[in-house]
């Protein structure tokens, strides 16, 4: 990161423009398209000799060894026994979007494998998160003595020592942040054990439907070596990648190294359509077009967490994993109307959430609480309180008996699953884990000032350094010409963007302002044009009653302007053409 990009040190919302990557010229307007990728790549973070690998990530580029993990090879021969020998198996998920991909995941490899495997979802609200014993007891009472839990089952001391009682045997697959002791499971495959080797905990980053989906790849390694195949056919693992792609990119993993070349190539697979649940999904989404990192993010991910927050648990595996068609269009449609009633409880809480976190006043950490709120939405509403403030949020729902279920989301540079874990280990909560960027907790009411004060204390000086240098980071800057469908997809191809891989932001001008005006409820539509003669469209959205929208509306006349925001292919009207999401803008005169 370099100086003021443009000698842009104060803009429109009051900040500093900073290249994202240093170099004596950002400026794109006379680069290639190929070239403006090689800047992207860059400017996150990868090496010039690496650039090749990264331009098209693959499997064989970026997988590691399966067995490099810990316990892998012990959970792998397992299932491979409970294969060979027909055992009953159930996959026990958590009620998000990851849980239940990598619950699919293994269901439907192992019926590939032809073992009638099935799934279970606890009920958020009356069995919470993760594995109880009763639960486990419960199934290996109904046939299924190997129990393999995904996205859940780090911190289950107590649910795994009545398994075992019972006689079930539980394999853990899980990336949620470890504590020194682990349960005494069968095996426990987590990148995030404390005691895991160095070249395996540097895949701490992937969601546990990227284990799930090592754990598969060890398990048909291990038949394949006992000669399984010798007489039938091997299950095609790649065509499962489509999950693996849809719950990396729900739980915010970041998209780098493995897991973007997993996303990368689960879009490919997904836009096939091969998995009937998804395809229906992306209908109920109306998605014509092959999806993106962002359909999933915001189209079809909240729809699958529809089902555990504010419905029936077990929808969204249901979808995944089932073979009838009619049977996917019913769950799609049950998830798209669960998803506009989740809408409907998150603003509410929303609302009282916002009103709440101004008693907080600039506490390094916003913990606010209420009794009643929902608990299904409290992690998006802690996800909105972070955007909003710009630092970590908690949002914790009180029952009547005067239990909070907690949900926080936080900033980069801040562990908060750490100091989650911290906190149990000292006390303060009945329940919590997670791991850096999210984290879960259930904690007494009576004990929400003390978690507050207590984690605003560790968190402080973490906070502080995160959000100490808040200037707008450009890749690029292009001319009013360059936003066009080329440029867009130049950009493009140097996704999938998310979490720790971000979209590229560039700036162009100066330009004028031609037309503005609002459309929607908030949002400012603009027609700019440059002196090179360059003419576009830009959006800014949710900006009407900002300074930065309020200036975008009031100027006009030769006042010229440098943007900054992501340029998007616009393929509404009759030919493709470009537009910009406005994120600030400064004087260019």
């Amino acid at each position: 990161m370099s100086g003021a990009a443009l000698g842009i040190t104060r803009s429109i919302l009051g900040q500093p423009w900073h290249w994202r990557r240093a170099s004596a010229d950002m400026a794109s307007e006379n680069l290639a398209p190929d070239d403006l990728v090689t800047q992207l790549l860059l400017a996150r973070g990868v090496t010039r000799d690496d650039l090749e690998r990264q331009r098209n990530p693959t499997l064989r580029g970026f997988m590691p060894d399966p067995s490099l993990f810990r316990d892998m090879d012990a959970a792998a021969a397992r299932l491979a026994d409970a294969v060979e020998r027909g055992e009953a198996v159930t996959i026990f998920g958590d009620y998000d979007v990851d849980g239940a991909t990598s619950a699919a995941l293994l269901v439907l490899l192992l019926r590939g494998l032809g073992l009638p495997a099935g799934a279970y979802i606890p009920d958020r609200l009356m069995e919470g998160y993760g594995p109880s014993g009763a639960a486990l007891v419960k199934i290996g009472e109904a046939g299924s003595k190997l129990v393999v839990t995904v996205d859940c089952g780090a911190q289950a001391f107590e649910a795994i020592a009545e398994a075992n009682a019972a006689g079930v045997e539980v394999i853990i697959v899980d990336h949620h942040q470890c504590a020194t002791t682990l349960p005494a499971a069968f095996a426990v495959v987590n990148p995030n054990r404390l005691d895991e080797v160095p070249d395996a905990a540097a895949h701490g980053n992937l969601a546990a439907v990227g284990v799930a989906f090592l754990l598969g790849a060890a398990l048909l390694r291990t038949l394949r070596a006992r000669g399984h195949f010798a007489s039938r056919s091997e299950p095609a693992l790649i065509e499962l990648l489509d999950l693996v792609a849809l719950g990396t990119v729900a739980d915010v993993a970041r998209l780098t190294g493995f897991n973007r070349a997993l996303v990368t190539q689960g879009l490919k697979v997904m836009a096939r359509r091969g998995n009937i649940g998804m395809a229906a999904l992306m209908d109920a989404a109306r998605l014509t077009k092959p999806p993106s990192a962002s359909d999933m993010g915001f189209a079809l991910g909240p729809r699958i967490n529809a089902g555990g927050r504010v419905g029936k648990s077990d929808l969204g595996v249901r979808l995944l994993t089932t073979t009838d068609s009619q049977e996917a269009a019913d769950i799609s449609q049950e998830l798209n109307r669960l998803n506009e009633e989740r809408r409907a409880i998150e603003a509410a809480v929303l609302e009282q959430a916002i009103e709440a976190s101004e008693r907080c006043g600039n506490a390094p950490v916003a913990i606010v609480s209420g009794q009643g709120w929902h608990p299904g939405v409290i992690g998006i509403v802690a996800g909105r309180l972070k955007e909003r403030l710009h630092r970590p949020a908690i949002v914790i729902a009180v029952d009547e008996d005067g239990v909070g279920k907690g949900s926080g989301r936080s900033i980069s540079g801040v562990d908060l699953g750490a100091a989650i874990l911290a906190a149990k280990e000292s006390g303060l909560l009945v329940a919590g884990g997670g791991h850096a960027m999210a984290a879960g907790l259930t904690v007494a009411a009576d004990k929400i000032d003390a978690l507050g004060a207590w984690l605003n204390d560790r968190l402080a000086a973490d906070v502080e350094r995160a959000s100490g240098d808040k200037a707008l980071l450009i890749d690029a800057v292009l001319a009013p010409r360059g936003i066009s469908p080329l440029w867009c997809e130049a950009i493009e191809s140097a996704g999938p963007y998310g979490a720790g891989w971000p979209a590229p932001r560039v700036a162009t001008g100066p330009v004028r302002i031609v037309e503005a005006g609002l459309v929607g409820t908030d949002h400012v539509r603009l027609i700019v044009s440059g002196d090179d003669g360059g003419r576009f469209k830009a959006i800014a959205f949710r900006a009407a009653e900002t300074e930065l929208g309020q200036t975008l509306l009031n100027t006009r006349g030769n006042r010229k302007l440098w943007l900054a925001g992501r340029a998007k292919r616009d393929d509404w009207g009759s030919r493709p053409a470009a537009e910009l999401h406005l994120e600030d803008a400064a004087w260019a005169d």
